[in-house]
Formats: C-alpha cells, sequence, structure tokens
C-alpha cells in the first residue's frame, strides 16, 4: 500500500451541512435556530457557566488554598535512589529523566538525604540539603549545584 492508494473508509467522511440555505435543504430560512430570542440573534447566546442568573456553581463552591506562580518547585531525588547509576559516573538532571527517577524537570532538580549512598558519583543538580551534600561527599563523590 502506498500514500496515494490511501482511502477513508465509505461513510466515514460526510459532506459538510450547509444551514440557510434555502427552503429546499431542509434547514434554510431559520437555520435551525427557530424564531426570534437571544438564540436566535447573531452573537446570541449566554456565556460559558451562565445559569440564568442563579449563583454560578464555581462561585458557589468555596475557594482554598493559595498557589504561589513565582515559587520555585523542585524534582526530588533521595540519595539512596542514586546508588542506581555506576561506580563514577557524572548524574545530571536530563540523566535522572532518561532513567526515570524523576517523571518532569520542574524548575530544577533537588537531591534530598534520605537513605544511603555507596557509590562514588558526581551529581549536578539545582540544589542539595546538607545532608545530601554531607553523603555524597562522604561517599566520595562531588555535589555540584547547577545554576539554571
Amino acid at each position: 500500500m502506498n500514500l496515494n492508494e490511501l482511502v477513508p473508509a465509505p461513510g466515514s467522511r460526510t459532506k459538510p451541512y450547509r444551514k440557510g440555505r434555502g427552503i429546499g435543504s431542509g434547514n434554510g430560512k431559520t437555520a435551525g435556530k427557530g424564531h426570534k430570542g437571544q438564540n436566535a440573534r447573531s452573537g446570541g447566546g449566554v456565556r460559558p457557566g451562565f445559569e440564568g442568573g442563579q449563583m454560578p456553581l464555581y462561585r458557589r463552591i468555596p475557594k482554598r488554598g493559595f498557589k504561589n506562580v513565582l515559587a520555585i518547585r523542585y524534582s526530588e531525588v533521595n540519595v539512596s535512589t542514586l546508588n542506581k547509576f555506576e561506580d563514577g559516573a557524572t548524574v545530571t538532571p536530563e540523566l535522572l529523566k532518561a532513567s526515570g527517577l524523576v517523571k518532569k524537570l520542574e524548575d530544577g532538580v533537588c537531591v534530598m538525604g534520605n537513605g544511603e549512598i555507596t557509590k562514588k558519583l558526581t551529581v549536578n543538580a539545582h540544589r542539595f540539603t546538607k545532608t545530601a551534600k554531607e553523603k555524597i561527599e562522604a561517599a566520595g563523590g562531588k555535589a555540584i549545584v547547577i545554576n539554571a
């Protein structure tokens, strides 16, 4: 099969429905909008979420919490998970994402001090906790802070 031989399945492509094209079309004159009223007018209808003047749902439900748009969100990795890499490796945020230890690189990677590290690694991250830095350096590795 070639690209020039591809055709849609029979019946899957229907002709566009042309509204307001005369009485013979079955949908002429008012074009399915009925007679008069807000929805018959051009630009008519109500905005999304409008409930006819009743207090809308998005205003009835209590608002909770606060999300700071300026906050820096780090993807967190524990030092114990870094044992996955071979001895002497250089661990970067991209390598952490590729290996599946970090799902999404948010504003950076923070290495946390939970667990023990047994391998000598050079770890490049945007932030280290004090215990994480101590544990990496105690194992003979290096903790390098990246500025992104």
